[in-house]
């Protein structure tokens, strides 16, 4: 295959959104972030208007689940230290979605081909679930902490509390909370909010 043509097929790859999966490069700062993928704020932007989510709730939410990293997956696990035995959950992508919940929410919304990696099905996804969350357990679409809980935990979970035994998880979800809160701030001064 000539070098020519080798080059234009890679080309063509990363025109079509496939390989780049890396994080912005200023996780702090939300219309850092915006600028430099503006992609993903016209993900998130459609994502507000389909499901209600803001902008800033779906920032934080993926920020702590895959720190803006496409392709991310849970560790491996090991037996014995150094035996190779699996992934610990079948999470992937910017939202970390499961196989399963994955699944449901490709058959109820019809998007059989929706892709964890792709930053507009990841937030759409997040956009579903949080206003499901939000019909069935009457937690504000605009409550990150609530909502990072009912993500995490999954509804039935967070309807039996189930966090409360896990202090560390109510910590990182309060911090969900706060980044939202910065997130939310950052995009009003940069009139993305």
């Amino acid at each position: 295959m000539s070098r020519l043509l080798k080059l234009a097929i890679v080309g063509l790859v990363a025109s079509c959104g496939g390989g780049n999966y890396s994080a912005p490069r200023q996780l702090d700062n939300a219309c850092a972030i915006v600028a430099e993928r503006p992609a993903y704020y016209r993900a998130m932007k459609a994502t507000e208007r389909r499901w209600g989510i803001p902008i800033h709730v779906q920032m934080a939410a993926i920020h702590q689940e895959s720190k803006f990293i496409g392709d991310a997956r849970t560790p491996h696990q090991y037996a014995l230290g150094v035996i190779p035995i699996g992934r610990q959950s079948s999470a992937y992508g910017y939202s970390q979605a499961l196989d399963g919940t994955w699944e449901e929410y490709q058959k109820e919304t019809g998007n059989r081909r929706a892709k964890r990696d792709n930053i507009r099905h990841a937030t759409d996804f997040m956009g579903w679930y949080m206003h499901n969350s939000s019909r069935r357990l009457g937690i504000s679409k605009g409550d990150a902490t609530a909502q990072y809980l009912a993500y995490h935990e999954g509804r039935s979970g967070f309807a039996r509390q189930s966090y409360l035994g896990k202090p560390w998880l109510v910590r990182v979800a309060n911090q969900v909370g706060a980044r939202a809160q910065m997130y939310r701030a950052q995009l009003v001064s940069c009139r993305k909010g």
